[in-house]
């Protein structure tokens, strides 16, 4: 489970519709009180900054529809409460375009 802190035009296909899908999570188990992944440290790190993730799911989303993907599940605004900045990392960005690379695919790092 990860969101990355990178600009998502980066992103390969499978990074970027795979961090949709997992920003979707972490959203549910805060603003729904969701148990699955709790925990886990990429959800904690948003305690407090649901704005901040509102906002990166509308960067996933403009890259998304520029690759001709029809985005189709938009968060509520009305629960992007909180912080508008995320500054707390698991992994620098600096570590995280390393990870990437690391991946060999098809990201632009």
């Amino acid at each position: 489970m990860r969101i990355w802190d990178l600009p998502p035009s980066l992103l390969c296909r499978n990074h970027l519709l795979g961090e949709h899908r997992e920003l979707h999570a972490i959203w549910s188990v805060l603003t729904q009180g969701k148990k699955g992944y709790a925990r886990h440290p990429e959800t904690l790190r948003w305690l407090g900054h649901l704005k901040a993730l509102f906002l990166r799911h509308e960067l996933l989303v403009s890259e998304m529809e520029k690759r001709g993907y029809h985005h189709s599940s938009p968060l509520e605004k009305r629960l992007a409460t909180g912080r508008s900045a995320q500054n707390s990392y698991i992994d620098t960005p600096l570590k995280q375009r390393k990870l990437l690379r690391a991946k060999g695919c098809q990201c632009r790092i």
